[in-house]
């Protein structure tokens, strides 16, 4: 394998985590920097991790899990960004939200961290049916993730603040979109 192929597919996965980590960075309000770095952390491990689930899955029983995968991932991006949305129009100023306040709201994050990396172990499931290696390109899945994600939490931080809820609402509308995105490509696909 090219060295330029597990680069492409790290790319690719990791778009959709950079996408959600912009719109969860519109919240922050204190210690983005850290959150930056949990986020990047998080998603990271979850888009390294996730293929060699997949792979090992795939050596066993892929066709299984495949035609089932998009629907999680349907179904966890839809709540987490209905969630973004809810908070958007029903904010009450008396209530800070857990982002807010500077806490890593860890279930929320995980949530989105393994609806985002559910691609990634479709991934790895087609290696594993396929008998190809996955080290490299898990590694660099999970590099490139918390990369994008790092940074998307920063860009979403520093601009998100701009437009206040107005933002938080176009923000959990695209990670619904998101979702949609990988329901419909997995559905219509061959």
């Amino acid at each position: 394998m090219a060295l330029y192929e597990p680069i492409i597919v790290s790319c690719g996965v990791a778009f959709d985590a950079f996408a959600v980590a912009v719109c969860c960075g519109i919240r922050i309000k204190k210690r983005f920097f850290i959150f930056a770095l949990l986020t990047g952390i998080l998603f990271g491990w979850f888009q390294f991790f996730m293929p060699l689930l997949g792979w090992w899955a795939g050596k066993g029983f892929g066709t299984i899990i495949e035609p089932f995968d998009y629907w999680f991932a349907f179904i966890l991006l839809s709540v987490v960004g209905g969630k973004m949305i809810w908070d958007a129009l029903h904010h009450d100023d008396a209530v800070e939200p857990p982002f807010a306040s500077g806490n890593f709201p860890i279930i929320a994050m995980s949530t989105a961290a393994l609806a985002t990396s559910l691609d990634a172990l479709g991934v790895g499931v087609s290696y594993g049916v396929l008998s190809s290696s996955i080290g490299l390109t898990a590694v660099m899945m999970g590099i490139f993730t918390l990369f994008f994600s790092f940074t998307g939490v920063i860009i979403g931080s520093v601009f998100g603040h701009l437009f206040e809820r107005k933002i938080e609402i176009v923000g959990g509308a695209i990670i619904i979109l998101i979702g949609c995105k990988i329901l419909v490509e997995h559905l219509f696909q061959g």
